[in-house]
């Protein structure tokens, strides 16, 4: 361990920081983006710390134009990158000197609270599952996303959204015992609502594994300390009947990209359509306050940042196209989620449950 990872270490009780691991070499946007997330991120927290890990002769230069970032920063170089193209059995294979690689390390050797990475997602789940280690009893791992609702919060959270394009019944209901977890545990909601995605509400509707996963997380309600209310469909995603939506990977990330790229388009024609005519552009200069409400409201750069659930350690997926904007967020997201000793809350409630269902099998 480095001098500067020692006196920033989560292990030293006599430090109250929180250790950021950031690959610096991911998203669409360079360093350059991530930098300037980081420094707006330290602006608004004076605990946190950072390793960033990538290039130093790139990172170097960019970390000394931004003051707020002196004296709380580690560069680790590193001299390979995961690109977005690469196969996850790649990255495994040949991604061991790679950004992303060096940016989980940091959290499996105990440097760091939590890791954040813009980069390759199936890469990034890969070589976490590899590094840090599923948590006992938890088969498949989740993609934890907060989507924009109509709720107190102003988000519900969904997951999975593209960890594993599969999910079978006991997966859903360690799903629903996770998202619970992590809207309990991570934002404070006591008895988070539950919700089983599928394509009505009506009990007789869906394939057989939603069938037995709504049996079976029913039966988890009082041990799981959630309401379940049952099948929900799409148009609940945003809405406030429900804090928690739970699906499989492959059904989430499809509901995940339409949702995106429907507020993009709307995002676009009401541009357009405001720049249509004279009297457009002046009814746009009466709208702008409750326009801006709205679309700060709504920014998904906002609320950024997938949180893999199931694994011994922390680990934040921000966007890969997200700005400076958007890297805050992700890097906020993972700095209260290290403050809430978040992980260590699930790992607790997975275990318990697993144990619970142990004793109720032998009964």
């Amino acid at each position: 361990m480095s001098d500067f990872a020692n006196r920033i270490s989560p292990t030293n009780a006599k430090q109250s920081y929180i250790v950021i691991s950031v690959d610096a070499m991911g998203g669409d946007n360079g360093p350059s983006a991530i930098v300037a997330g980081m420094a707006n991120a330290a602006k608004s927290n004076s605990k946190v710390r950072f390793i960033i890990n990538g290039d130093k002769s790139i990172l170097d230069p960019l970390i000394l134009k931004r003051k707020v970032l002196e004296n709380i920063c580690e560069v680790r170089h590193t001299k390979d990158i995961i690109s977005m193209d690469d196969k996850p059995t790649y990255a495994m294979r040949n991604g061991k000197e790679s950004s992303m690689w060096s940016t989980i390390d940091a959290v499996k050797n105990k440097e760091a609270h939590a890791a954040v990475s813009c980069g390759n997602t199936g890469a990034l789940m890969a070589i976490s599952m590899i590094r840090l280690r599923k948590l006992p009893g938890v088969y498949r791992p989740a993609i934890a996303i907060l989507w924009p609702s109509s709720n107190n919060l102003g988000f519900n959270f969904m997951l999975d959204v593209g960890a594993d394009i599969r999910a079978d019944a006991p997966d859903l209901l360690k799903y629903a015992l996770m998202g619970a977890s992590y809207a309990r545990n991570g934002f404070g909601l006591v008895r988070p609502r539950i919700g089983l995605l599928n394509v009505g509400t009506e009990e007789h509707k869906g394939r057989l594994e939603l069938k037995e996963a709504n049996d079976l997380i029913t039966e988890s309600v009082e041990n799981g300390e959630y309401d379940y209310v049952g099948f929900v469909e799409g148009n609940d995603i945003p809405s406030d009947r429900v804090d928690v939506i739970v699906t499989d990977g492959f059904t989430g990330n499809i509901a995940l990209k339409t949702g995106e790229g429907t507020a993009s388009m709307i995002g676009a024609a009401m541009r357009e359509s405001f720049k249509a005519t004279l009297l457009s552009k002046l009814c746009a200069v009466f709208a702008i306050v409750p326009l801006k409400r709205f679309s700060k409201r709504i920014d998904p750069r906002r609320k950024n940042g997938g949180v893999f659930l199931g694994l011994n350690g922390t680990v934040v997926k921000s966007h890969g196209a997200a700005d400076a904007t958007g890297i805050t967020a992700a890097i906020n997201l993972a700095v209260q989620l290290a403050e809430m000793n978040f992980n260590e809350k699930l790992a607790a409630r997975v275990a318990s449950t697993a144990i619970e269902s142990d004793v109720s099998k032998k009964q």
